[in-house]
C-alpha cells in the first residue's frame, strides 16, 4: 500500500557521442547537425527532422570535426565547401 509519498522518476539524461573528440556527453550540452533531404543545416534547438551528428560547442571538436571530414562521413554524402564553410562558421557562433 501507498503512504501518501508521491515517487519520482529519475529522468536519464540522454548520451550522444561528439563527432570531434568522440567523447560521450549530456545532449542538452551539444549542438546538432541535421541533414533532411540533402540539406545540411545547424539545429541548436535538437528537434528539426532528419539524421543528426552532435559536436561539442568547442574550438577544438569543431575544428577536429572539419580535419576528419566527419558530416561527410556521417552523412554519406559530399558537401561543396561553400556550404560546409558556412556550416562552421554558423558553429562559431555557439563556441564557448
Amino acid at each position: 500500500m501507498k503512504t501518501g509519498a508521491i515517487e519520482l522518476k529519475n529522468k536519464k539524461t540522454p548520451m550522444r557521442r561528439c563527432a570531434g573528440c568522440m567523447e560521450s556527453k549530456p545532449k542538452n550540452s551539444m549542438i546538432r547537425i541535421t541533414c533532411y533531404e540533402g540539406e545540411i543545416t545547424v539545429d541548436p534547438g535538437g528537434k528539426a527532422k532528419g539524421r543528426g551528428i552532435y559536436l561539442c560547442p568547442d574550438s577544438e571538436c569543431i575544428e577536429k570535426a572539419r580535419k576528419k571530414r566527419a558530416l561527410q562521413r556521417s552523412f554519406d554524402a559530399e558537401i561543396p565547401q561553400e556550404k560546409l564553410d558556412s556550416i562552421f562558421q554558423e558553429l562559431a557562433q555557439y563556441e564557448k
